[in-house]
């Protein structure tokens, strides 16, 4: 099977000619050479790159560079800017640019983040006009998030990291499926999917991550392997593991038939994504 990790984020070291806007947990530098090499190591072939908001804000231009340089290993999402007034030619321009297969809405406190701001189903508007997914990024906030889907019904909307709370360092949440509910309760909403992303550190048992699995085969049984995909979110997740450690479970899991593992962890990232468009 092809295994695509549906999130990576990719940055070079801060330098004067493209400065870091923040931080985010990671290493000095996680660039295109470094990642693929890291990716190979594991037995992933490609991944989806979300460009770092906490990095690059609504830059995408090193993610696209790197998708460049490996255009067979990376598709691309990028953060977009709700208030933005050109906004909507912003998408347009975006779904026709090679190599691109979505784009990004957060509710983060220094962002528009109130769920019935018509901006915000501005963006997921215009993505549904070009055919792109949203990746939705509302953990711990899983209420609005409802919201926000219900407000945009023709919209597909990918849920980022399984709408949970995750620590960047241990220990994990005491509970850290307590909203494992709200999220099972998106699936009645056919124009959601759902990242399986950053679950291992949800885990209170360290590697494998034995304690991950009757949750994550619920948020399964609830949304059909049709409409979930693995991912690492490496590398916001390295405080906690390792990105073959972030892997291995998923590959090597007897939770799992071949063909649900097959689609997990690729199959299902092509078709949300229209990775074969480019």
């Amino acid at each position: 099977m092809r295994v695509i990790d549906v999130q990576v984020h990719v940055y070079e070291k801060n330098h004067p000619g493209r400065p870091w806007a923040g931080w985010m947990h990671g290493p000095d530098s996680a660039n295109g050479a470094e990642m693929t090499a890291a990716m190979g190591a594991a037995g992933v072939d490609a991944a989806v790159i979300v460009s770092s908001y906490s990095m690059y804000r609504f830059d995408p231009s090193y993610a696209m560079e790197v998708y460049q340089a490996f255009p067979d290993k990376y598709r691309v999402v990028k953060p977009v800017d709700v208030t933005a007034p050109g906004l909507d030619e912003d998408v347009a321009e975006w779904a026709k640019t090679k190599g691109t297969v979505g784009i990004r809405v957060m509710l983060r406190d220094e962002l528009v983040s109130d769920p019935a701001d018509p901006r915000v189903s501005r963006a997921f508007a215009a993505a549904a006009r070009h055919n792109l997914p949203v990746n939705f990024l509302c953990w711990g906030r899983l209420d609005d998030g409802t919201e926000v889907v219900q407000r945009n019904p023709d919209t597909v909307v990918v849920i980022d990291h399984l709408g949970l709370l995750q620590a960047n360092h241990p220990p994990p949440p005491d509970n850290p499926w307590r909203d494992l509910p709200k999220l099972l309760a998106l699936a009645q909403y056919p124009n959601v999917r759902v990242k399986i992303s950053g679950a291992c550190t949800l885990s209170h048992t360290g590697y494998p991550y034995d304690d991950i699995w009757d949750p994550v085969l619920r948020i399964i049984d609830a949304f059909g392997i049709d409409r979930c995909m693995w991912g690492t979110d490496w590398t916001r997740t390295i405080g906690m593991l390792s990105y073959e450690q972030a892997t291995k479970p998923f590959l090597e899991t007897k939770r799992l038939s071949d063909s649900d593992k097959a689609k997990l962890m690729g199959g299902t990232v092509e078709k949300v994504y229209n990775w074969n468009k480019w």
